[in-house]
Protein backbone atom coordinates (compact mmCIF):
# COMPACT_ATOMS: atom_id res chain seq x y z
CA UNK A 1 0.00 0.00 0.00
CA UNK A 2 1.56 3.74 -1.01
CA UNK A 3 2.83 5.65 2.08
CA UNK A 4 0.77 8.48 1.08
CA UNK A 5 -2.35 6.81 2.88
CA UNK A 6 -0.89 7.21 5.79
CA UNK A 7 -0.61 10.75 6.19
CA UNK A 8 -2.72 13.13 8.16
CA UNK A 9 -5.09 13.36 5.71
CA UNK A 10 -6.38 9.70 5.74
CA UNK A 11 -6.12 9.38 9.62
CA UNK A 12 -10.14 9.55 9.78
CA UNK A 13 -10.71 7.47 6.92
CA UNK A 14 -8.53 4.98 8.74
CA UNK A 15 -10.86 5.37 11.93
CA UNK A 16 -14.07 4.58 9.70
CA UNK A 17 -12.10 1.51 8.14
CA UNK A 18 -11.44 0.61 11.57
CA UNK A 19 -15.12 0.57 12.55
CA UNK A 20 -16.38 -0.92 10.07
CA UNK A 21 -14.03 -4.06 10.42
CA UNK A 22 -15.14 -4.33 13.49
CA UNK A 23 -18.73 -4.31 12.46
CA UNK A 24 -17.90 -6.83 10.07
CA UNK A 25 -17.00 -9.29 13.13
CA UNK A 26 -20.56 -8.67 14.19
CA UNK A 27 -23.40 -11.37 13.88
CA UNK A 28 -25.64 -10.51 11.08
CA UNK A 29 -28.77 -8.96 13.23
CA UNK A 30 -26.48 -6.83 15.77
CA UNK A 31 -25.02 -5.68 12.25
CA UNK A 32 -28.38 -4.47 11.02
CA UNK A 33 -29.07 -2.69 14.05
CA UNK A 34 -26.04 -0.93 13.56
CA UNK A 35 -26.66 0.12 10.80
CA UNK A 36 -30.62 0.90 11.25
CA UNK A 37 -28.68 3.46 14.32
CA UNK A 38 -26.75 5.03 11.33
CA UNK A 39 -29.63 5.57 9.63
CA UNK A 40 -31.43 7.16 12.13
CA UNK A 41 -28.48 9.54 12.43
CA UNK A 42 -28.10 10.28 8.79
CA UNK A 43 -31.97 11.40 8.93
CA UNK A 44 -31.53 13.58 11.79
CA UNK A 45 -28.38 15.76 10.18
CA UNK A 46 -28.83 18.41 7.49
CA UNK A 47 -27.37 16.84 4.64
CA UNK A 48 -28.21 18.14 0.98
CA UNK A 49 -28.69 14.60 -0.20
CA UNK A 50 -31.62 14.12 2.17
CA UNK A 51 -33.08 16.66 -0.20
CA UNK A 52 -32.27 15.23 -3.76
CA UNK A 53 -33.77 12.06 -2.20
CA UNK A 54 -36.90 13.97 -1.29
CA UNK A 55 -36.91 15.56 -4.55
CA UNK A 56 -36.57 12.10 -6.57
CA UNK A 57 -39.22 10.57 -4.42
CA UNK A 58 -41.78 13.25 -5.47
CA UNK A 59 -40.91 13.28 -9.13
CA UNK A 60 -41.14 9.22 -9.19
CA UNK A 61 -43.55 8.66 -6.70
CA UNK A 62 -45.98 11.62 -7.11
CA UNK A 63 -48.88 9.01 -5.95
CA UNK A 64 -47.60 8.95 -2.36
CA UNK A 65 -48.74 11.86 0.06
CA UNK A 66 -45.98 14.00 1.72
CA UNK A 67 -46.59 12.19 5.08
CA UNK A 68 -46.05 8.77 3.30
CA UNK A 69 -43.32 10.14 1.39
CA UNK A 70 -41.42 11.73 4.41
CA UNK A 71 -41.95 7.96 5.89
CA UNK A 72 -40.13 6.44 2.99
CA UNK A 73 -37.41 8.67 3.04
CA UNK A 74 -37.02 7.30 6.67
CA UNK A 75 -36.98 4.48 5.52
CA UNK A 76 -34.19 5.01 2.56
CA UNK A 77 -31.79 6.36 5.21
CA UNK A 78 -32.25 3.21 6.88
CA UNK A 79 -31.18 1.24 4.00
CA UNK A 80 -28.28 3.98 3.35
CA UNK A 81 -27.00 3.01 6.90
CA UNK A 82 -27.50 -1.08 6.71
CA UNK A 83 -25.62 -0.38 3.17
CA UNK A 84 -22.57 0.93 5.15
CA UNK A 85 -22.21 -2.38 7.20
CA UNK A 86 -22.73 -4.52 4.05
CA UNK A 87 -19.93 -2.93 2.29
CA UNK A 88 -17.95 -4.28 5.39
CA UNK A 89 -19.30 -7.81 4.47
CA UNK A 90 -18.57 -6.84 1.13
CA UNK A 91 -14.65 -6.30 1.77
CA UNK A 92 -13.81 -8.51 4.23
CA UNK A 93 -16.34 -11.01 5.03
CA UNK A 94 -15.63 -14.95 3.53
CA UNK A 95 -18.03 -16.35 0.95
CA UNK A 96 -19.26 -19.10 3.00
CA UNK A 97 -20.34 -16.20 5.42
CA UNK A 98 -22.14 -14.88 2.73
CA UNK A 99 -23.52 -17.66 0.76
CA UNK A 100 -25.20 -18.34 4.34
CA UNK A 101 -27.61 -15.04 3.94
CA UNK A 102 -28.27 -15.71 0.32
CA UNK A 103 -30.94 -16.90 -1.79
CA UNK A 104 -29.40 -16.87 -5.38
CA UNK A 105 -32.51 -17.58 -7.99
CA UNK A 106 -32.55 -17.70 -11.78
CA UNK A 107 -28.93 -19.21 -12.25
CA UNK A 108 -29.68 -21.51 -14.70
CA UNK A 109 -30.48 -17.99 -16.58
CA UNK A 110 -26.78 -17.49 -16.79
CA UNK A 111 -25.78 -20.89 -17.03
CA UNK A 112 -27.80 -21.06 -20.17
CA UNK A 113 -26.61 -17.94 -21.46
CA UNK A 114 -22.82 -18.72 -20.85
CA UNK A 115 -23.56 -22.15 -22.74
CA UNK A 116 -23.70 -20.48 -26.12
CA UNK A 117 -20.10 -18.98 -25.90
CA UNK A 118 -20.94 -15.31 -26.25
CA UNK A 119 -20.65 -14.13 -22.68
CA UNK A 120 -23.18 -13.13 -20.41
CA UNK A 121 -24.09 -9.14 -19.30
CA UNK A 122 -26.09 -8.49 -16.28
CA UNK A 123 -27.58 -5.49 -15.90
CA UNK A 124 -28.47 -3.90 -12.12
CA UNK A 125 -29.27 -0.34 -10.61
CA UNK A 126 -28.02 1.24 -7.95
CA UNK A 127 -30.06 0.07 -4.83
CA UNK A 128 -28.60 0.26 -1.43
CA UNK A 129 -27.77 -3.26 -1.58
CA UNK A 130 -25.23 -2.53 -4.87
CA UNK A 131 -22.16 -3.56 -2.80
CA UNK A 132 -23.46 -6.56 -0.94
CA UNK A 133 -25.55 -7.90 -4.00
CA UNK A 134 -22.26 -7.93 -6.43
CA UNK A 135 -20.11 -9.73 -4.40
CA UNK A 136 -22.79 -12.14 -3.80
CA UNK A 137 -23.12 -12.57 -7.67
CA UNK A 138 -19.34 -12.86 -7.40
CA UNK A 139 -19.39 -16.01 -5.06
CA UNK A 140 -21.41 -18.38 -7.26
CA UNK A 141 -19.72 -17.37 -10.89
CA UNK A 142 -16.48 -15.95 -11.85
CA UNK A 143 -17.12 -12.13 -12.71
CA UNK A 144 -16.12 -9.00 -14.43
CA UNK A 145 -17.76 -5.68 -12.04
CA UNK A 146 -17.80 -2.34 -14.22
CA UNK A 147 -17.05 0.13 -11.22
CA UNK A 148 -16.58 3.60 -11.01
CA UNK A 149 -13.33 4.99 -8.64
CA UNK A 150 -14.29 7.23 -5.54
CA UNK A 151 -12.84 10.51 -4.93
CA UNK A 152 -11.13 9.20 -1.20
CA UNK A 153 -8.29 7.49 -2.60
CA UNK A 154 -7.68 5.12 0.41
CA UNK A 155 -11.26 4.18 -0.05
CA UNK A 156 -11.09 3.40 -3.76
CA UNK A 157 -7.67 1.11 -3.62
CA UNK A 158 -9.62 -0.97 -0.76
CA UNK A 159 -12.53 -0.79 -2.66
CA UNK A 160 -10.40 -2.12 -5.60
CA UNK A 161 -8.38 -5.00 -4.08
CA UNK A 162 -11.80 -5.98 -2.84
CA UNK A 163 -12.87 -6.31 -6.21
CA UNK A 164 -9.56 -8.02 -7.42
CA UNK A 165 -9.87 -10.71 -4.71
CA UNK A 166 -13.56 -11.70 -5.68
CA UNK A 167 -13.70 -10.93 -9.13
CA UNK A 168 -12.43 -8.54 -12.24
CA UNK A 169 -12.67 -5.00 -11.65
CA UNK A 170 -12.93 -3.27 -14.93
CA UNK A 171 -13.42 0.79 -15.08
CA UNK A 172 -16.63 2.56 -16.39
CA UNK A 173 -14.70 3.96 -19.41
CA UNK A 174 -12.55 0.83 -20.17
CA UNK A 175 -15.46 -0.52 -23.13
CA UNK A 176 -12.60 -2.63 -24.66
CA UNK A 177 -11.90 -4.67 -21.68
CA UNK A 178 -15.51 -5.39 -21.13
CA UNK A 179 -15.88 -6.71 -24.99
CA UNK A 180 -12.51 -8.62 -24.09
CA UNK A 181 -14.10 -10.58 -21.30
CA UNK A 182 -17.14 -10.76 -22.93
CA UNK A 183 -15.45 -12.65 -26.12
CA UNK A 184 -13.72 -15.11 -23.49
CA UNK A 185 -17.50 -16.17 -22.73
CA UNK A 186 -17.30 -14.30 -19.26
CA UNK A 187 -19.89 -12.55 -17.16
CA UNK A 188 -19.69 -9.36 -17.04
CA UNK A 189 -22.10 -7.55 -14.69
CA UNK A 190 -22.57 -3.21 -14.29
CA UNK A 191 -25.54 -0.59 -13.34
CA UNK A 192 -26.20 1.75 -16.15
CA UNK A 193 -28.97 3.78 -14.53
CA UNK A 194 -27.81 6.21 -13.29
CA UNK A 195 -27.36 10.07 -14.88
CA UNK A 196 -25.21 9.63 -18.32
CA UNK A 197 -24.01 13.18 -20.18
CA UNK A 198 -21.33 11.63 -22.31
CA UNK A 199 -21.09 11.18 -26.39
CA UNK A 200 -24.02 9.31 -26.95
CA UNK A 201 -26.25 9.67 -24.16
CA UNK A 202 -30.21 9.68 -24.86
CA UNK A 203 -32.64 10.84 -23.04
CA UNK A 204 -34.82 8.11 -22.36
CA UNK A 205 -38.02 8.05 -19.52
CA UNK A 206 -37.58 7.29 -15.95
CA UNK A 207 -40.84 7.24 -14.25
CA UNK A 208 -42.27 9.12 -17.13
CA UNK A 209 -39.66 12.06 -16.77
CA UNK A 210 -36.93 12.62 -19.39
CA UNK A 211 -33.94 11.42 -18.34
CA UNK A 212 -29.89 11.63 -19.83
CA UNK A 213 -29.59 7.93 -20.42
CA UNK A 214 -26.62 5.31 -20.44
CA UNK A 215 -27.17 3.56 -24.25
CA UNK A 216 -23.73 1.22 -23.40
CA UNK A 217 -26.24 -2.20 -23.09
CA UNK A 218 -27.32 -2.28 -26.27
CA UNK A 219 -23.90 -1.18 -28.00
CA UNK A 220 -21.88 -3.99 -25.84
CA UNK A 221 -24.62 -6.24 -26.81
CA UNK A 222 -24.29 -5.99 -30.34
CA UNK A 223 -20.61 -6.16 -30.59
CA UNK A 224 -20.04 -9.53 -28.48
CA UNK A 225 -23.63 -10.94 -29.07
CA UNK A 226 -23.76 -11.57 -25.76
CA UNK A 227 -27.02 -12.62 -23.62
CA UNK A 228 -28.60 -9.37 -21.44
CA UNK A 229 -30.26 -10.07 -18.48
CA UNK A 230 -31.06 -8.41 -15.07
CA UNK A 231 -30.00 -9.27 -12.03
CA UNK A 232 -31.62 -7.65 -8.88
CA UNK A 233 -31.25 -8.00 -5.32
CA UNK A 234 -33.63 -7.10 -2.05
CA UNK A 235 -32.70 -6.73 1.14
CA UNK A 236 -35.15 -8.91 2.89
CA UNK A 237 -37.18 -7.65 6.48
CA UNK A 238 -35.62 -8.81 9.58
CA UNK A 239 -32.63 -11.01 9.70
CA UNK A 240 -33.80 -13.43 6.76
CA UNK A 241 -30.63 -12.10 4.88
CA UNK A 242 -30.87 -11.22 1.11
CA UNK A 243 -32.85 -12.49 -2.50
CA UNK A 244 -30.93 -12.52 -5.52
CA UNK A 245 -32.68 -12.92 -8.89
CA UNK A 246 -30.98 -13.13 -12.48
CA UNK A 247 -33.80 -12.73 -15.02
CA UNK A 248 -34.17 -14.35 -18.37
CA UNK A 249 -32.11 -13.09 -21.15
CA UNK A 250 -33.83 -10.67 -23.36
CA UNK A 251 -35.35 -11.36 -26.16
CA UNK A 252 -34.48 -9.58 -29.44
CA UNK A 253 -31.86 -7.49 -27.78
CA UNK A 254 -30.29 -5.25 -28.91
CA UNK A 255 -33.47 -4.02 -31.42
CA UNK A 256 -33.38 -1.49 -34.10
CA UNK A 257 -33.76 1.44 -32.04
CA UNK A 258 -31.36 2.12 -28.75
CA UNK A 259 -34.03 4.34 -26.95
CA UNK A 260 -36.17 1.44 -26.92
CA UNK A 261 -33.39 -0.88 -25.62
CA UNK A 262 -32.85 1.48 -22.91
CA UNK A 263 -36.95 2.21 -22.07
CA UNK A 264 -36.94 -1.72 -21.81
CA UNK A 265 -34.29 -1.77 -19.26
CA UNK A 266 -35.74 1.26 -17.58
CA UNK A 267 -39.40 -0.36 -16.78
CA UNK A 268 -38.12 -3.50 -15.50
CA UNK A 269 -35.79 -1.21 -12.97
CA UNK A 270 -39.23 0.51 -12.50
CA UNK A 271 -40.61 -2.76 -11.62
CA UNK A 272 -37.77 -3.88 -9.17
CA UNK A 273 -37.69 0.16 -7.76
CA UNK A 274 -41.20 -0.56 -6.25
CA UNK A 275 -41.04 -3.38 -4.90
CA UNK A 276 -38.26 -2.43 -2.75
CA UNK A 277 -38.25 1.41 -3.06
CA UNK A 278 -36.49 2.32 0.27
CA UNK A 279 -33.78 0.49 -0.98
CA UNK A 280 -33.34 2.51 -4.31
CA UNK A 281 -30.21 5.10 -4.63
CA UNK A 282 -32.84 7.95 -4.25
CA UNK A 283 -29.79 10.32 -3.14
CA UNK A 284 -28.70 10.37 -6.99
CA UNK A 285 -29.30 13.26 -9.17
CA UNK A 286 -30.90 11.14 -11.72
CA UNK A 287 -32.94 13.99 -13.45
CA UNK A 288 -29.30 16.10 -14.80
CA UNK A 289 -30.74 17.31 -18.29
CA UNK A 290 -28.52 17.11 -21.21
CA UNK A 291 -28.96 20.79 -21.97
CA UNK A 292 -30.39 23.68 -20.51
CA UNK A 293 -33.85 22.46 -22.52
CA UNK A 294 -34.85 20.61 -19.66
CA UNK A 295 -36.19 21.08 -16.54
CA UNK A 296 -33.73 21.88 -13.53
CA UNK A 297 -35.35 19.82 -10.56
CA UNK A 298 -32.51 20.17 -8.07
CA UNK A 299 -31.80 24.17 -8.19
CA UNK A 300 -28.36 25.21 -8.87
CA UNK A 301 -26.29 24.22 -6.09
CA UNK A 302 -28.57 20.80 -5.67
CA UNK A 303 -29.37 22.11 -2.23
CA UNK A 304 -32.86 23.90 -2.81
CA UNK A 305 -35.13 21.74 -0.62
CA UNK A 306 -37.67 23.15 -3.20
CA UNK A 307 -36.61 23.91 -6.45
CA UNK A 308 -38.31 24.92 -9.50
CA UNK A 309 -41.27 22.83 -10.80
CA UNK A 310 -41.55 21.14 -6.84
CA UNK A 311 -44.92 20.31 -6.30
CA UNK A 312 -44.36 20.25 -2.55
Amino acid sequence: MPLAYFLPRYWITWTGLAVMRIVELLPFPAQKQVGNGVGVLLRALPLSYLRIARRNIALCLPELSKPEREKLLARHCRSLGVALCETANTWWSSDRRLNKLADVQGLDHLKAALAKGRGAILVGGHFTTIEISTRILGTVVPLNVVYRPLKNALLSHIMFESFCRHGNPIPKDDIRSMVRALKKNEAVWFAPDQSYRNKGAAMVDFFGIPAASNPATSRLARISGAAVMTYFAERLPGNAGYRVVIGPAFENFPGADTVDDVSRYNRLLEAQVRLVPEQYLWVHRRFKGLSSDYPDYYGRDSRNPSPQGSSE
